[in-house]
């Protein structure tokens, strides 16, 4: 045992005789006995105390401490006393992303610091990470965004396990089951619904439909979409950009997930831009590059409001959005002083459901529609919309009624006596 345990409570004296023995010391009687001391992969001596008649305990701990750092897991007492939260709170000052950042300090400063925040890293047990998940639940926090909550904890705690905080993540153990997500199957608009919601917007923003249902853009990217995008002599779309937060502050910034990606541009959509364009010029806007306080950026924007300024989503979504929901009976009319229905999965991200449906009953793969989605894995988008996607006995059936049909039409030759069977 390269440590050794003190005892507190005797000293080693030597008598006039040479001989030694053992004397009480001041200390005699109270406080903690044996202190069990050894020298940590840093080389500094470290310890622990224990109360007497436990000296036992205290050999079996040290000889723990020293198999731990045999086996590379010995975890650094002083590592294991930092609180979540005093780690968490460096830990996301290294994401990549400030808009990724903030909106990580938010989630955990809501919802995960009242709950695990003071708790020392080197204490958590897989019990812990339960209780907090149903606290989420308990709280009415629920879905997509519990998860992505959870998702941060667990990156969290994965990076102190990293840096020797602790030594597994108890988010790992199998009694822990994330907050679960509702699968709900994606039912596309008909091209009915489609068109009659592009007729209930106001004509300066009946084009955004002809972009998100055409094209399969997100909002953010139809709101932030510049002249120099479009590329009408090749019919393409380059999907560049989109509008923003920021910390409460409007940017521009790439894509979601930093994805650039070009997009077919179908004839009737490039029709519909230009004639857009010809009744509403685009306006130049500056805005900060990816974060509030980012250099200036000017764009020629396709979509602007009517003082000139660009559009925002919050207006958009409640003045004419919705509207045009009610208008073609996808959401009640609202009632005199009220506001209309919350219609969550009827927002303008159904208009890239509706997309991906057309291509696929049209025979397109997956991984071109990813591509053309800006997914950055074609699994994300078979997860999503396999279901709308002819299934194999059909395409069976379909093949062979035609060869049926076929011969149907076409006289049979008659089997000649060597090609009988």
């Amino acid at each position: 045992m390269a440590g050794h345990i003190q005892d507190r409570w005797y000293k080693t004296e030597v008598g006039p005789d040479g001989k030694t023995s053992k004397v009480k010391t001041e200390r005699y009687g109270s406080g903690m006995r044996y202190r069990a001391r050894y020298v940590g992969p840093d080389g500094t001596e470290k310890s622990r105390s224990f109360p007497d008649r436990q000296k036992r305990l205290a050999e079996q701990w040290l000889t723990q401490t020293e198999a731990d750092m045999a086996r590379g897991q010995y975890i650094d007492p002083r590592a294991a006393r930092i609180t979540f939260q005093q780690y968490a709170e460096n830990w996301m000052t290294h994401a990549p992303d400030p808009n990724t950042q903030a909106s990580m300090e938010s989630q955990l400063r809501l919802h995960a610091f009242p709950y695990l925040g003071s708790r020392p890293l080197g204490s958590f047990q897989p019990a812990h990470i339960r209780g907090w998940v149903r606290q989420l639940q308990e709280n009415g926090i629920r879905g997509s965004y519990a998860r992505t909550i959870y998702s941060n904890v667990r990156a969290a705690l994965s990076a102190a396990v990293d840096d020797g905080h602790l030594p597994r993540n108890p988010c790992a153990a199998r009694s822990v089951r994330p907050p679960t997500v509702d699968s709900k199957r994606v039912v596309p608009w008909t091209a009915e619904r489609v068109f009659a919601v592009r007729a209930g917007m106001p004509e300066r923003y009946q084009a955004m439909v002809d972009l998100g249902g055409g094209c399969g853009l997100r909002q953010g990217e139809i709101l932030g979409i510049a002249v120099d995008a479009i590329d009408f002599a090749s019919g393409m779309l380059h999907v560049v950009q989109q509008l923003k937060l920021s910390r409460s502050k409007r940017v521009f910034a790439p894509p979601k997930g930093g994805k650039l990606r070009d997009v077919p541009l179908p004839g009737p959509v490039a029709d519909a831009l230009r004639d857009h364009m010809e009744r509403f010029p685009p306006v130049e806007i500056t805005l900060p590059w990816k974060v509030a306080d980012g250099p200036p950026v000017t764009k020629r924007l396709i979509f602007t409001g009517p003082r000139g300024g660009h559009v925002w989503r919050t207006s958009l979504n409640e003045e004419a959005w919705k509207r045009a929901l009610a208008s073609a009976g996808v959401i009640p009319e609202r009632k005199p002083g009220e506001s209309y229905a919350e219609s969550r999965e009827n927002g303008m991200h159904a208009l890239r459901h509706f997309y991906a449906s057309v291509l696929l009953d049209a025979g397109e793969n997956i991984k071109a529609l990813a591509e053309y989605l800006g997914h950055s894995d074609p699994g994300l988008t078979l997860r999503v919309y396999a279901h709308l996607m002819p299934s194999s006995q059909e395409r069976t059936r379909k093949a062979v009624a035609s060869v049926f049909d076929h011969q149907r039409r076409t006289p049979w030759s008659e089997p000649t006596a060597a090609g009988s069977v």
